[in-house]
C-alpha cells in the first residue's frame, strides 16, 4: 500500500514537472518579445534597459496606424457577417439534426481542417477570375472580409449548434403552446438563450481574423495590409524593439479577446 502511494506521488510530480515545462515552452518566446519590446537599445539583440519609447514611435507611424485600422475594420465586420450566417447554419443545422446530414458536415468542417495556404490561395484564384470576368471584387478590403467570413463561419455555426443541442428540446414546444409568433420566440427566447454562444463566437472569430495573415496575404489589394502583413514585410530588414512592440500589443488584444471568449463559454455551460 504504501509503495501504491509512493508510486502515485511520484507520478503526480512527474506531471506537474511535465505541466510547467509544457508552459515554459510555450510562453517564454512570447514573454522574450514582450520584454524585448521595452528595450531602450536601438536593437533587439540585446537588453539595455527600459524605454516606452517604440510605444510612442508606433502613435507616429502612419503605415502602422493604416494597417491597424484596417485590421480592425476587417475582424468586425468579418465577424458580424460571420456571426449572422453562422447563427443561421447552426439552427439549421439543429433543427434537421435527425435527417442523414453527413455531407453538410464535412462541408462546414473543410474550411477548419484545410490548410490555410491552400485556402488562400483558392480564394485568391476566384477572386481574380471573377474580377477579370465581371470587374467587380478587387483585391482590397472587401475581398479580405469575403475571404476572413469564409473561414469563421463555421467556428460560429457549430457553438451555436452546440448551444442548441444542449437544449432542452420542450423548451421549444413550450414557447409555441404560449403561443409565441416566430418573431417572438427569436426575440425573447432564442437571442437570451444564445446570447453567451453569439458574444463568445464573435470573439472567436475576431481573434481569428487579427491573427490571421496566410489568407489575408493572399487576398489583400495594395493598400489593404494588415498588421499581420506589416510585420511580415517589416521583418525582411531585421527583428527591430518596434515589431516587437506591435506583436505584444497583438498578443495583449488576442489574449483579451480569447479570455472574454472563455467567460461567455463558462457562462454557457452553466
Amino acid at each position: 500500500m504504501r509503495k501504491r502511494t509512493l508510486k502515485r506521488s511520484s507520478l503526480r510530480r512527474a506531471l506537474t514537472a511535465f505541466w510547467w515545462l509544457t508552459l515554459i515552452f510555450l510562453y517564454l518566446p512570447l514573454a522574450v518579445v514582450v520584454l524585448f519590446s521595452f528595450n531602450a537599445a536601438n536593437s533587439a539583440a540585446r537588453l539595455t534597459g527600459f524605454s516606452l519609447r517604440w510605444y510612442h514611435q508606433l502613435l507616429g507611424n502612419e503605415q502602422i496606424i493604416e494597417a491597424f485600422g484596417n485590421t480592425l475594420i476587417l475582424a468586425i465586420c468579418s465577424s458580424v457577417i460571420a456571426l449572422a450566417i453562422g447563427c443561421l447554419i447552426g439552427y439549421g443545422m439543429y433543427r434537421h439534426r435527425h435527417r442523414k446530414l453527413g455531407w453538410l458536415i464535412v462541408l462546414i468542417y473543410l474550411p477548419i481542417v484545410l490548410p490555410d495556404i491552400v485556402f488562400g490561395i483558392s480564394e485568391m484564384a476566384f477572386f481574380v477570375q471573377f474580377h477579370r470576368l465581371t470587374g467587380l471584387l478587387q483585391p482590397g478590403l472587401g475581398t479580405m472580409v469575403i475571404a476572413h467570413v469564409t473561414f469563421q463561419i463555421p467556428f460560429v455555426a457549430l457553438i451555436v449548434y452546440s448551444r442548441f443541442v444542449g437544449l432542452d428540446p420542450s423548451l421549444f414546444e413550450a414557447a409555441k403552446d404560449l403561443y409565441a409568433t416566430p418573431l417572438k420566440r427569436v426575440i425573447h427566447f432564442m437571442l437570451p438563450t444564445l446570447k453567451p454562444a453569439l458574444i463568445s463566437a464573435f470573439f472567436l472569430s475576431f481573434t481569428l481574423s487579427v491573427d490571421d495573415f496566410v489568407i489575408s496575404f493572399f487576398t489583400a489589394g495594395p493598400e489593404s495590409a494588415t498588421l499581420p502583413i506589416y510585420i511580415w514585410s517589416a521583418i525582411k530588414k531585421g527583428v527591430t524593439p518596434e515589431i516587437n512592440a506591435i506583436a505584444t500589443l497583438m498578443i495583449g488584444a488576442v489574449a483579451l479577446a480569447a479570455m472574454i471568449s472563455l467567460v461567455f463559454n463558462r457562462q454557457r455551460k452553466v
